[in-house]
């Protein structure tokens, strides 16, 4: 830790982006002209034994990677925090955490949400579509903890780090969109979702847009760090893929981002009011802006997983990613079904080959079609003719483009940024200073080595 190594007013002013993710927490810091100055990250710490966050461990971690992030040079000045859409915590009175975070991807959900399903109206002005790894599932869950509270105050996951720094509730507009029960169009809660599962919109914080200042950071521990500037101010973040697109979209208006990590984002923004989206399609409030945020949503990492149960099939799955060997000519055999968003089970097809190394191929195949069927949808849902960029760390696998190149009929343009969430989060934290933080500078992957 670098507890007062240095008095602020003698360090270099910088901003920094956070992003709470499934598998690994990022931290970035960025100087006024956009340049990452440093960055951090580390897994994302859950209760042993379980999928569930413990939100005040969970703040912890990423305090220590701020401080680490400024270390002896930079004086923290605005920071926002973005991450996963729909987990989230209960927060009693004091804005301690009762109850732990589920993980949105927990089986439990399931049950849950099939509870609650004859409870939900059919609403069409609800931001996504309704599965159970909405936080409508997320609430039911903490509505039956034994740490909850009824004069508490339900937040995002990835809004809990701001909420605590500026001890002010919130919920970003961005990841009320994420709950199943938001209305973007008119800014409202849907009263009988709430009440099914909640129990009452009173547990539910003002939501603000993504970039609103939310206040100074009033955090003793941030203080005692060493690292603020005396007027830092905390900036809401939110959702971490249209976080990420809004910076990239910054750098290339208009641009489509298909962003592939633990699962596959397809997100956009565009100038055009809220609008019936069609199926599978979701929406948000556009990002400093009257418009819309397009994204949907493929499952990845879990379909390959599934996959590799079978040995075989795995160290194809490896050999093919890695590049080491070529697909076979199978990519649209329609061999595997694909697990969709929402627990879908994934399956190979009765008249599938045993074949480890064609089973490897169709798996590639067709989610690289369900990714190309995406931009489609997202494309048609915006009304976006803009260039596509890819992101996220399944670039790491020529393998994979290759797989895509070969479904798109294209090669799309990479973001070279690995943390392209995190810098997104800094450069909404660097526009509520007042910077003029150059995106492409940000996003070129390039950091200081003068830190």
């Amino acid at each position: 830790m670098y507890r007062g190594a240095v008095p602020s007013s003698n360090r270099i002013p910088v901003v920094a982006g956070v992003d709470i993710g499934t598998t690994n927490l990022k931290v970035v810091a960025l100087d006024a002209d956009g340049t990452v100055v440093s960055r951090a990250i580390q897994p994302t710490p859950r209760e042993a034994g379980t999928l569930l966050i413990d939100a005040a461990a969970l703040v912890a971690s990423i305090e220590d990677m701020v401080a680490a992030v400024c270390g002896d040079q930079h004086a923290l000045t605005a920071v926002a925090t973005a991450g996963v859409g729909e987990d989230g915590v209960l927060l009693g009175p004091d804005l301690v955490p009762a109850t732990p975070a589920l993980a949105w991807f927990d089986p439990i959900r399931h049950e849950l949400f099939a509870q609650l399903a004859p409870d939900l109206d059919a609403d069409a002005g609800i931001d996504v579509v309704t599965d159970p790894t909405r936080a409508l599932a997320g609430w039911l869950w903490a509505r039956r903890h034994p740490g909850f509270v009824a004069d508490g105050m339900w937040v995002a996951l990835a809004d809990a780090p701001a909420v605590l720094w500026a001890h002010r509730p919130f919920l970003s507009d961005t990841l009320a969109s994420r709950t199943g029960a938001w209305r973007s169009r008119d800014r409202s809660w849907s009263a009988t979702r709430v009440e099914a599962s909640l129990g009452s919109t009173r547990l539910l914080p003002p939501v603000v847009r993504t970039g609103e200042v939310i206040g100074p950071v009033v955090s003793p521990s941030l203080r005692a760090s060493g690292v603020l500037a005396p007027d830092a101010i905390v900036v809401a973040g939110g959702h971490d893929h249209p976080v990420g697109a809004w910076g990239v979209d910054r750098m290339v208006p208009g641009v489509v981002l298909d962003s592939m990590g633990t699962a596959e984002v397809i997100v956009t923004q565009t100038g055009r009011a809220r609008t019936v989206l069609g199926a599978e399609v979701d929406a948000a409030p556009g990002i400093r802006s009257e418009g819309t945020t397009v994204l949907r949503v493929e499952e990845l990492a879990r379909n390959v997983q599934w996959a590799s149960r079978d040995r075989e099939v795995a160290h194809h799955l490896r050999e093919v990613l890695s590049g080491h060997e070529r697909v076979l000519p199978v990519l649209d055999s329609g061999y595997f079904v694909p697990g969709r968003r929402g627990g879908g089970v994934p399956a190979f097809a009765p008249e599938a080959p045993a074949d480890p190394r064609v089973r490897a191929s169709a798996v590639l195949g067709a989610l690289a079609i369900a990714g190309r069927d995406a931009v489609a949808a997202v494309r048609a849902a915006s009304g976006s003719v803009g260039e596509l960029r890819f992101a996220g760390g399944w670039l790491r696998s020529p393998g994979w483009i290759d797989v895509k190149a070969e479904i798109d009929g294209m090669r799309a343009t990479p973001i070279l940024e690995p943390e392209v969430t995190a810098v997104g989060a800094a450069l909404l934290a660097a526009a509520a200073r007042g910077w003029s933080a150059d995106p492409a500078r940000a996003l070129s992957g390039f950091t200081s080595m003068l830190h």
